[in-house]
């Protein structure tokens, strides 16, 4: 259980205060077709914990140095409310909440890592739709633009992010490319000649590894929904991971054979395709920081720093380079970037407590102090960026604000049997030699009707 010291409000003019604040911003969500089975007295989703005792319940995955980070960023706005904020951390997130919400023991506001696993309990009427206790409005314009939408559900949104993760970022270790004088690629045809060009040099291209355990091929699903949303765009992006057009599109067979050029190409991927399939994802970028270096660059989202090691890591800004993965095509304007972010969604709609805390986590206030530690990129285009302790966090931070579009990782979209199942081990069998067709056809058969 997430450790937590029970604190009571010291003058109760203070909780009358906060509950007729809370209560003035919710409106009837019966006005478009809100909760049902699991409304409260007030027509609210409700759980079978106290309401307004001070306390509020948060279940998530985050554990150790994330969760020590998370509770600093609570404990201003602990202090200040004099709320006690209960964390409790669960690695099998996905399966404990549904098996709690079946249970009908809920915590007050849980953490989903994807959107498909919240959508699912909203469905059954487990979760409060945002707009009757946040300002929707508000937080729209402050988003990173197209994370609600990942959310939404028979025109409501469920749930609100409160930790971003970019995507579409290329690293590279920045001494060695200096020393060999490289040019960051402004499209894709160039990052294929900046590929060539590393691998005339004598140094493979490309770091790349998927192991990890059971979600072994993880990576590869990014690296392929990164290649439909540069080669075929976030329209067409958004209806593959919606099912509106199938898995096995030709346009998608076309962003696997694009993505082949790389991952299949003689001498392309450092060790080969038994490297990529065996060596856990953390050590990707180990040999890229080898005197020489043995390879160039990593596609990888923006966690990939705490993977890199510790001396790495703790002089940043002169070790490690990062640019946007390119356009097709140059244009002034910035590309799409590939996103993912934890949902906060609330389960316990008629607490004027966990209304309160819901409005911090998913306000552009929260996570000064976990931004600080590093690790951490807040989804509001208004968060203060003195916050992040390096430029290269800033400059990854600053990619996913001035993107012309934000999309949600298409696996974490995706039904769970797709996304996190035939999706995975399809990319192991295709890096392996399957045919970009042959797979995606596999693929499509396994979609649930």
């Amino acid at each position: 259980m997430g450790r937590g010291v029970r604190r009571r409000i010291a003058a109760t003019g203070v909780m009358a205060l906060m509950a007729l604040t809370m209560s003035a911003c919710l409106q009837d969500p019966g006005a478009s077709g809100g909760s049902g089975g699991g409304a409260g007295l007030n027509g609210y989703v409700d759980n079978n914990q106290s309401d307004g005792d001070g306390v509020v319940t948060i279940l998530g995955a985050y554990g150790g140095d994330e969760k020590a980070n998370f509770e600093k960023s609570l404990a201003p706005f602990e202090k200040e409310s004099g709320i006690d904020i209960q964390y409790t951390e669960d690695t099998d997130f996905t399966t404990t909440i549904k098996t709690r919400v079946a249970a009908s023991d809920t915590p007050d506001i849980g953490f989903f890592p994807q959107p498909g696993g919240l959508l699912e309990l909203a469905a059954q009427d487990k979760i409060q739709p945002i707009d009757t206790f946040l300002d929707y409005d508000t937080i729209k314009k402050t988003l990173v633009p197209g994370l609600l939408d990942s959310v939404s559900l028979n025109g409501r949104v469920y749930g609100a992010p409160m930790r971003l993760a970019n995507k579409s970022i290329v690293w590279y270790p920045k001494k060695a490319w200096d020393a060999a004088g490289y040019q960051v690629p402004k499209t894709l045809d160039e990052l294929y000649a900046l590929s060539d060009q590393i691998k005339a040099d004598g140094v493979t291209p490309w770091c790349m590894a998927w192991n990890a355990d059971q979600a072994t091929g993880w990576v590869g699903t990014d690296w392929i929904e990164q290649f439909v949303l540069t080669v075929a765009g976030p329209d067409v992006y958004n209806q593959w991971t919606s099912h509106e057009i199938p898995f096995d599109d030709p346009q998608i067979v076309a962003a696997f054979d694009a993505f082949g050029k790389i991952a299949k190409g003689d001498g392309t991927v450092y060790g080969g395709v038994k490297t990529v399939v065996n060596t856990q994802v953390a050590e990707s970028m180990v040999p890229a920081f080898r005197n020489p270096p043995e390879c160039m660059l990593e596609r990888q989202g923006s966690f990939e720093i705490s993977f890199l090691p510790v001396a790495i890591q703790d002089d940043l800004d002169n070790e490690v380079g990062v640019f946007q993965f390119p356009s097709v095509a140059a244009s002034a304007e910035p590309p799409p970037i590939l996103g993912g972010a934890d949902l906060a969604a609330l389960f316990n709609g008629n607490d004027p407590d966990a209304i309160a805390v819901m409005k911090f986590l998913t306000s552009d206030k929260f996570g000064a102090e976990w931004a600080q530690a590093g690790g951490w990129l807040s989804p509001h285009r208004t968060f203060d960026t003195a916050n992040y302790p390096n430029q290269t966090t800033k400059d990854i931070a600053e990619q996913a604000t001035n993107a012309s579009a934000v999309v949600f990782d298409g696996s974490d979209v995706m039904p769970k049997e797709v996304g996190s199942g035939t999706f995975w081990t399809g990319m192991v069998d295709w890096i392996q030699g399957k045919s970009s067709q042959d797979t995606t056809s596999a693929i499509e058969a396994s979609w649930p009707q």
